[in-house]
């Protein structure tokens, strides 16, 4: 009965100790040189690569703004998240709602509850009075390494482990 508990107890501390993680995502967001700049509203998303429903990762919006034009009024022009999702979404979402980033390197942890399969990962950003862009990389899981680069509101979208 003893070494049932103590196997037990050693079992679930390995289960505690080592929790399962999809990745890491690293997004950049350049500095740009323009007369006028806002930070981007950005959208990151995961979706299997033959296809079926979008999770939603992150969403950086005005998320205090409030009145006749809420934060959220911008979130559509974040055009393709909002196709695939984003429009069905309840904002503020828990863990995924987040303020938007000066530019800078920000780190995004996948999540955990990824089965192992091939996705396609998502970032999506628009700006005020900028552009808009989508870079997507190729995701394998457990086996998550990639890159990809933007051409203008985005930077390097990194995956590592």
């Amino acid at each position: 009965m003893r070494n049932a508990v103590l196997s037990s107890s050693a079992l679930l501390a390995g289960v505690i100790a080592a929790p399962a993680m999809a990745g890491t995502v690293t997004v950049t967001i350049p500095r740009l040189n323009v007369a006028e700049y806002h930070r981007p509203y950005v959208a990151v998303w995961v979706e299997p690569a033959g296809g079926g429903a979008a999770r939603t990762v992150a969403v950086w919006y005005d998320i205090k703004k409030r009145g006749n034009e809420p934060g959220t009024k911008w979130l559509a022009d974040l055009r393709a998240w909002w196709r695939k999702g984003g429009r069905s979404l309840n904002l503020p979402a828990n863990g995924v709602s987040g303020a938007t980033r000066a530019p800078g390197q920000y780190s995004i942890a996948l999540p955990a509850d990824l089965k192992p399969g091939a996705y396609v990962l998502n970032v999506e950003a628009a700006r005020e009075t900028g552009g808009r862009e989508l870079v997507t990389v190729p995701l394998n899981v457990p086996n998550t390494s990639g890159r990809a680069t933007g051409k203008g509101e985005l930077g390097a979208v990194t995956l590592s482990r």
